[in-house]
């Protein structure tokens, strides 16, 4: 029997073609499902409509398909435990055998039932996205919803998209939004950059001026920084002279996450380590190898000032920060940074040169490898592990590290070949503030680059050098949206949609089912939900046939 699955978000009516026209060769679903047949005919949903539900546990998925019906199409089905006798209906059920399907599902639409088989809640809410994407956006007594055989599963385990709150902040709605749209599109994995050099974004109770301090910047440079010859900043940079500073409290961060979890979206929090630590050394110099003073950093790039790796006390003062970020996010991993740590410091640290000394270290890459490693040992005494990206690899990767990939995908295969988990994140084409149209002139400014949307649809985030053994310790790909340049939730819409819908197909569908030109009548058919949702995303894709 087949089982009937979870609604997406409220706001998030999906597409279908119009009631009058059912389109039969293409239809609006993004990702593709692993399997697809059309079929002739169509089920009529109406308000006496009933939901079977033979199974239990599905409660939460129930209540929101039926919030979406009532948001969009203004009445709410009846539950019921027994197949009726007449009229159609939906039903909700699990397979009667356990197959490991946590987001798994199947989906059969015929003229007398909607029928969803998912032994897993996740896999509920994704069957529920996949019917919301084929279901008239205008408010009708009867909706007509093309006839269809789904079977589908997820290519990949990990499906991600970051978004920096650090660089600038964004409001807990529109955080919520960009949730919102990953699960539209079936990622299960929100990768939320907390802190940096400018600005700290997470409220932590035992050290205040983090955000009081750390969490404000007395103002933002406009435009791109330069530097004089010497490396130092130039002089002829102008700012905005406004402060800027706002964070999250932990009971905003708990609602978050609350909301996530709802849409089956994992939240991982990045709090950086050992460098992009300027905004907390404002706060608390004294763990910092020269003793300061700082201040948060008013332009862009990265900072010779980090955490002293040769101080007990720095480790404490982020063991302490770990010890009230960790139980708000459930999730397996923390994120703990660890790139564009600069050495100099250490290099002239008479501390951090005892350390690498005691500890029979070669260099400081040693001692980033040093540092890392005491921090997994607190995380995983902890009951997590940690993931960073791909420096950590830098005098050896910690026993239990997972890597993110973003230099490219060396780094990543590496990783995989000494058995550790990877996801892949390389710039190129993962990164979308990068640019995704050649008339720069035309575009928002951002930090340079080009990944244009067929670039990201292209995407294979295993490695060919990998053997198959190695493969498996690809767990996915993830695409970061970084926010030097990008001041607005609008801008992040922007430079993340359509390409963050490319994403979800690569992270998605089989490999062998891709296919860029289908990808993109499917994307131009699904657009007008994005229009109604009032989304500003690019259409650089409208011009294509």
């Amino acid at each position: 029997m087949k089982k009937i699955s979870l609604i997406f978000l409220v706001f998030v009516s999906v597409f279908c073609f119009g009631q009058e026209n059912v389109v039969k060769k293409n239809l609006p679903i993004i990702p593709l499902p692993k399997e697809i047949k059309i079929s002739d005919g169509v089920f009529v949903l109406t308000s006496q409509t009933k939901i079977v539900v033979m199974a239990d546990g599905f409660q939460p998925e129930i209540d929101y398909l039926n919030k979406y019906f009532k948001t969009n199409y203004d009445f709410e089905l009846s539950i019921v435990k027994i197949l009726p006798t007449d009229g159609n209906y939906i039903i909700i059920t699990r397979p009667d055998f356990e197959a490991g399907w946590k987001e798994n599902y199947d989906l059969t639409i015929n003229e007398n039932q909607i029928y969803f088989l998912a032994e897993g809640n996740a896999g509920l809410f994704y069957a529920i996205q996949t019917l919301v994407q084929i279901l008239p956006l205008e408010k009708t007594p009867e909706i007509k919803i093309p006839c269809v055989q789904i079977k589908d599963s997820p290519r990949y385990q990990w499906r991600g998209m970051h978004l920096d709150c650090s660089r600038h902040f964004f409001t807990k709605e529109e955080v919520k939004k960009y949730i919102d749209y990953l699960a539209m599109y079936k990622f299960n994995v929100f990768h939320w950059h907390l802190v940096d050099d400018q600005g700290w974004r997470i409220e932590i109770k035992k050290y205040p001026m983090l955000t009081t301090i750390g969490g404000k910047r007395k103002e933002t440079i406009i435009g791109k920084p330069t530097w004089e010859k010497d490396g130092t900043p130039s002089k002829n940079d102008k700012y905005d002279g406004k402060e800027y500073g706002e964070f999250y409290t932990q009971e905003d961060v708990k609602e978050i996450v609350a909301y996530a979890e709802s849409k089956h979206i994992t939240v991982l929090p990045e709090i950086e380590m050992p460098g992009h630590s300027l905004a907390a050394l404002a706060a608390y110099p004294e763990f910092s190898c020269t003793g300061g003073p700082f201040e948060t950093y008013t332009k862009w790039g990265v900072s010779d000032d980090v955490y002293c790796a040769g101080k007990d006390e720095t480790f404490s003062f982020l063991e302490d920060i770990l010890s009230e970020v960790m139980p708000l996010f459930p999730g397996k991993y923390i994120h703990i940074g660890g790139d564009e740590c600069l050495k100099e410091r250490w290099k002239a640290c008479p501390k951090c040169q005892k350390r690498i000394t005691d500890e029979k270290l070669k260099n400081e890459e040693g001692l980033q490898s040093y540092f890392i490693t005491r921090i997994e040992k607190y995380v995983n005494k902890n009951g997590k592990q940690i993931i960073g990206w791909d420096e950590i690899l830098e005098g050896g990767l910690a026993p239990n590290a997972a890597l993110m990939s973003w230099r490219g995908i060396k780094g990543g295969i590496d990783a995989a070949k000494q058995k550790h988990y990877v996801v892949m994140s390389p710039g190129k084409p993962c990164y979308f503030d990068h640019y995704q149209s050649k008339d720069k002139a035309k575009e928002p400014l951002a930090i340079g680059g080009f990944n244009p949307l067929d670039s990201v649809y292209a995407y294979n985030p295993t490695p060919k050098a990998l053997t198959e053994e190695e493969a498996k310790f690809i767990m996915g790909a993830q695409a970061n949206v970084w926010t030097e340049y990008i001041t607005s939730f609008k801008q992040v819409e922007y430079m993340s949609m359509p390409r963050m819908a490319a994403l979800s197909e690569v992270l998605w569908t089989p490999i062998d089912k891709k296919n860029y030109k289908d990808f993109i009548i499917r994307l131009k058919l699904h657009t007008p939900v994005l229009d109604k949702m009032g989304v500003n995303y690019a259409k650089h894709f409208k011009s294509l046939k």
